[in-house]
């Protein structure tokens, strides 16, 4: 059995800019599960917003130049999830076992409508608080990350904090995985 793989399921405006991505769906085996992105133009700026299948937990990355799509998943998403979870209260241990839970990650444009919509709410309240800065590059990815990821979510018709759902998949990274 290969390492595990995170996939990030993208969509077709990201997909666009994110060398070989697959159209078909791709085996999801990793044990946080899949994410979502989008890729969004704020103030002329690219950039990046992920959203995490089950919890509904976000990932707010802004200002991405053209080079960095090719490094998203390697470079740049990774310290991203890490420094987030690690600002959420996530204990040093468990931001080490989830590090190692990501696998390779990958993309393909196997989407979820349920996830888009989340997002796009989503993506509405972040503009809010993007507004408050004056400009996207002056906003903080990590703080409006954890902010955006502590607000009630809506899943299929139950309202959940995706906070507390995604530091609960993390914490379970020890039970399944020694």
């Amino acid at each position: 059995m290969g390492l595990p793989a995170m996939i990030i399921h993208a969509t077709r405006k990201l997909a666009a800019r994110l060398p070989q991505v697959p159209a078909t769906a791709l085996p999801e085996d990793s044990l946080l599960g899949g994410w979502h992105a989008d890729r969004l133009v704020i103030d002329r700026r690219q950039c990046v917003l992920f959203c995490h299948d089950e919890s509904r937990a976000v990932l707010f990355m802004p200002g991405l130049r053209k080079p960095q799509f090719a490094q998203l998943g390697s470079r740049w998403f990774p310290p991203l999830l890490t420094a987030t979870l690690a600002a959420l209260g996530c204990p040093p241990g468990q931001v080490a076992r989830a590090e190692r839970a990501l696998g390779a990650v990958r993309f393909d444009t196997a989407t979820d409508r349920s996830v888009l919509g989340s997002m796009r709410s989503v993506s509405e309240e972040l503009l809010a608080h993007v507004w408050n800065y004056g400009n996207v590059l002056d906003a903080d990815p990590l703080r409006l990350s954890c902010e955006l990821t502590d607000r009630p979510a809506s899943v299929k018709g139950k309202w959940i904090r995706p906070r507390e759902r995604l530091l609960a998949l993390v914490a379970d990274l020890g039970a399944t995985r020694p």
